[in-house]
């Protein structure tokens, strides 16, 4: 399917009334959600991982590209996905749970809870050299300024599994972006997810629906203060759960069940609770008739 001169790589699965809206990170693609998809979808539910704006096409398509745009995205695939949907789960892996705590800031009533995998605020895991992470935190764009400068991935590539990491590795070395995502992040890109960042951190108190972190202890792009920052300032109810044998790619990675199986506990959470919500307003409703 082409959508203007893109490619659409994302992934829709049609199930019941709870829906999972999952969002890629910052140069990555909807299959690094795939798996944890087909499994919720398996239980029934409905998800829809879909394709941020700039992705998975070029590096200069990437650069190109704007947060404001890759939100659009978001807000797009949101419209889809509540048409069909009473309950919906908004998240995201790194900076795709950024996203998804935006658009619950900006539709309160419309996302139910969140879901968050490795969130990223800044770039500060035990693989990102300190200056990179240092000079990262402070970068930001510069009208009519596109830096040709390159920020490449690193060894271990956010998979602690190696067979995983190897078939994710010839994937992004073939160049097919829209697998595996690009092999290298333009510096503009880095720019236009610190200033998204600084705009998610001021919205964190007004975002009150229940949410789940699911964080690695030892994540190579992205501390578990990233997590912990969240757990502090989000404005509802957070469950933490710290992985202990996964890097950065946790729904790739060895614990991808865990991720899994604690998504499907939240969506079962919500769901009752809907339904108990509604139920008192249903039975007036067949008072009513019945009169």
């Amino acid at each position: 399917m082409i959508v203007g001169s893109m490619t659409d790589r994302s992934i829709f699965l049609e199930g019941g009334p709870v829906g999972f809206l999952l969002i890629h990170g910052l140069g990555g693609t909807p299959a690094e959600l795939r798996l944890v998809a087909q499994a919720l979808h398996r239980a029934g539910h409905t998800v829809y991982c879909c394709q941020l704006a700039g992705h998975c096409m070029t590096v200069d398509d990437l650069r190109k590209s704007s947060w404001q745009e890759w939100y659009a995205s978001v807000e797009e695939a949101h419209d889809r996905l509540r048409t069909r949907c009473r309950t919906i789960v908004a998240g995201g892996l790194s900076m795709g749970g950024l996203l998804a705590i935006h658009l619950a800031s900006r539709r309160r009533d419309d996302v139910h809870g969140l879901a968050i995998y490795a969130p990223t605020l800044v770039l500060d895991g035990w693989s990102v050299p300190w200056y990179w992470s240092y000079f990262l935190r402070w970068l930001r764009p510069v009208p009519g300024w596109r830096s040709s400068i390159m920020l490449k991935e690193r060894p271990p590539y956010g998979l602690k599994d190696e067979r995983i990491r190897s078939i994710v590795l010839q994937h992004m070395q073939s160049g097919d972006a829209g697998v595996a995502g690009v092999f290298e992040t333009p510096l503009h890109s880095m720019a236009q997810f610190n200033q998204f960042a600084r705009v998610a951190r001021r919205e964190l108190s007004v975002v009150t629906q229940p949410a789940l972190i699911l964080h690695p202890r030892h994540d190579d792009m992205a501390s578990i203060e990233n997590a912990h920052y969240l757990q502090r300032h989000l404005g509802g109810i957070v469950e933490l759960v710290v992985l202990n044998d996964s890097y950065h790619m946790i729904t790739l990675d060895r614990q991808r069940q865990v991720v899994i199986d604690h998504t499907l506990a939240l969506g079962a959470r919500l769901a009752k609770k809907h339904a108990e919500a509604s139920a008192p307003a249903l039975a007036a409703v067949l008072r009513n008739a019945a009169e």
